[in-house]
């Protein structure tokens, strides 16, 4: 039993000392794995040319009740709304880029966390998404966002790890 104790010690020893840096790499690299792509193209379908140019899609996504009221007629946007959509598309843009390459990687964690939960309102009260509820055995979207916030916070808490532009600037 003594062995069995050493072994495991001795394991996850080596593992415990290791996650100041493994932590915060593993997490970006799920975080690339999963999510970036998914973020990038919501981001594409938002613009009509240039980022400055936004698309009945992106009306419609981030404005699904006003867009569905003027017939998708990007026209007929308020400068409100461009100046949100213009926002939310610049940072489904900046955000993922930044975790990617590991610079301002709190910053951006933090970003994305705020993100997050602005989708997750306009999904509920725009696109009427059931939100769902947690420890109910089944996968909602409440569940689904409650993951990639805790996600987030593993990167906005541990940093970005050794592999990054942070940890070349010394940036804590």
């Amino acid at each position: 039993m003594t062995a069995l104790i050493s072994l495991h010690n001795n394991v996850l020893g080596r593992i415990d000392s290791s996650a100041n840096w493994l932590t915060p790499t593993l997490a970006r690299l799920v975080f690339v794995a999963v999510l970036l792509v998914y973020y990038w193209n919501s981001a594409t379908l938002k613009i009509d040319g240039s980022i400055f140019s936004p698309s009945a899609g992106a009306f419609g996504q981030i404005f699904p009740k006003a867009a569905e009221a003027v017939l998708y007629d990007v026209t007929q946007m308020t400068f409100f709304q461009r100046v949100v959509i213009f926002l939310g598309t610049a940072a489904e843009f900046v955000l993922p880029a930044l975790l990617l390459i590991g610079l301002l990687t709190r910053v951006a964690a933090l970003g994305m966390i705020g993100f997050v939960w602005v989708q997750t309102i306009v999904d509920v009260t725009g696109h009427g998404v059931k939100l769902g509820g947690l420890f109910d055995n089944a996968l909602t979207l409440m569940d689904q966002r409650v993951m990639w916030t805790f996600l987030f916070l593993v990167i906005a808490i541990n940093g970005a790890g050794p592999i990054s532009i942070d940890r070349i600037l010394r940036l804590k």
